[in-house]
């Protein structure tokens, strides 16, 4: 845990006591902090109760007294309107933040030397976040992983020296976090998402600048408009900018050309690293989270030598386009975190010969915009409440069945690739939510990964 110690003698209000909401309104109390919280939920209130973090409804507190206010990144800040708890905190002049902002005050008090890396975009930033904490891990620094990629921010150890921090940022940690300053920070591309939370796509932009115009270094990919104004804007502010592409040959930065990553500089072109052979970071995406990772561990001081060797070892996301297993020419593929058709896209893309094993919970718009991928598919095999809707897209174009259940599914799949006589996959990327018939994406998948290692002659790649 780290302690907040910023707020030591004084009164703070936080809302929101999901898990990083109790692990703050935790960390505030151990820093000294006079902490009142609340929830719309009462069984969250019950919890943090019971772990002795006192509680009331902040309707009724006195809101002059409180220093600030710390709010959960899902309860809304601006869209589609402020919550009830906003509205009362920006009446009073109270300051809004949350978890991530505490973090970097501990961090500018305590150890602001320590190296800190902060990642951000709409696609791409969890495969980032891992592979950058994986490559300083395997050069033996001390490393921290958390923030939106699933671990609160406050868990974590305390900022030291030589203690490096690798933190996922989603727009909303961002936009509680107005001093947000990391060593190396990442703005990996943008595209329309969480609409609903910030309005217009032009907010959602200017929120995910502020990761970058706070860095010393500011990493940002330009194959988008938007991220390609960003990074002319905060230069002309005076920032070191490191630009990315996988699309196009940069005078200056990173950029990837087929399966290298190269570096051009006034000195000429040189080739940091080559991603062939490495299955985790197969396709043009890995291309660019890659180079990315590549260019933020330059920037925190590891040598090329230690970020070759750390890209040759990572094992991958778990559920994203995750070697699993192999059994003589097919590898099996987890790729269950691809919950809609573009999210599916990149492990379609990445592979020649698939059997692709989807479906769940259909969400709007279906699998249409996949059919560029169809001819890489050798069969289909289609699971749960979006096979019938799912086979109708497919129609002549792939060969399906409607397997119904996940099990089915990889026995039939299994069986099919075995008599191929090529090399292929069986890859679970079912473009849909899981919700059907798991809890979450997560269970999905490591009921893929169970049925896989349940095969025989099977060869696990991971543990199972």
């Amino acid at each position: 845990m780290i302690p907040v110690t910023s707020f030591n003698g004084r009164k703070v209000a936080l809302f929101g006591l999901g898990g990083s909401g109790l692990a703050t309104a935790k960390a505030l109390i151990a820093g000294g902090a006079d902490v009142i919280a609340w929830d719309d939920n009462p069984d969250s209130v019950a919890k943090a109760s019971a772990a002795g973090v006192a509680t009331a409804d902040l309707r009724g507190i006195d809101w002059q007294a409180q220093a600030a206010f710390v709010l959960s990144p899902g309860v809304p800040l601006t869209h589609p309107k402020p919550h009830w708890t906003v509205d009362l905190a920006r009446a009073a002049g109270v300051e809004i933040i949350g978890d991530v902002e505490l973090f970097v005050r501990e961090r500018r008090a305590h150890a602001p030397d320590c190296p800190f890396i902060a990642i951000t975009g709409t696609n791409g930033k969890s495969t980032t976040t891992a592979l950058i904490a994986h490559i300083l891990k395997a050069s033996g620094r001390d490393t921290q992983l958390g923030g939106n990629i699933g671990t609160a921010v406050l868990t974590l150890d305390a900022p030291a020296a030589n203690r490096y921090f690798v933190v996922e940022c989603s727009s909303y940690q961002i936009d509680l976090a107005p001093t947000l300053n990391p060593t190396a920070g990442i703005l990996l591309n943008l595209t329309p998402d969480h609409l609903d939370r910030h309005g217009t796509m032009q907010h959602y932009a200017d929120v995910k600048e502020r990761l970058v115009a706070g860095s010393d270094v500011a990493v940002v990919g330009v194959d988008d408009s938007y991220c390609s104004v960003i990074a002319d804007r905060i230069e002309k502010a005076g920032r070191k900018v490191v630009r990315i592409s996988r699309r196009q040959a940069l005078s200056g930065g990173l950029y990837a050309e087929g399966t290298a990553i190269l570096s051009a500089t006034l000195k000429g072109v040189e080739k940091l690293a080559d991603l062939d052979g490495i299955q985790t970071l197969r396709g043009s995406h890995n291309a660019q989270n890659a180079a990315a990772a590549i260019a933020a561990c330059l920037a925190v001081g590891l040598s090329v030598a230690e970020i070759r060797s750390g890209l040759s070892t990572f094992p991958g996301l778990k559920h994203r386009m995750q070697p699993v297993g192999r059994k003589g020419l097919t590898t099996f593929v987890n790729d269950s975190k691809a919950t809609n058709a573009d999210a599916a896209a990149p492990a379609l893309s990445s592979y020649e010969r698939i059997y692709w094993i989807a479906g769940g919970l259909p969400k709007s718009g279906g699998i249409a915009s996949l059919a560029p991928f169809f001819p890489r598919i050798a069969k289909a095999y289609l699971i749960g409440e979006a096979a019938p809707e799912f086979a109708a897209t497919l129609g002549e174009a792939v060969a399906y069945e409607i397997s119904g259940t996940l099990e089915k599914a990889v026995a039939h799949a299994a069986a099919d690739a075995a008599a191929d006589g090529l090399a292929n996959v069986v890859m679970l990327s079912p473009a849909c939510a899981s919700f059907d018939q798991y809890k979450n994406f997560e269970v999905r998948g490591d009921a893929f990964v169970a049925h896989v290692a349940a095969l025989d002659g099977i060869t696990m790649l991971i543990a199972s």
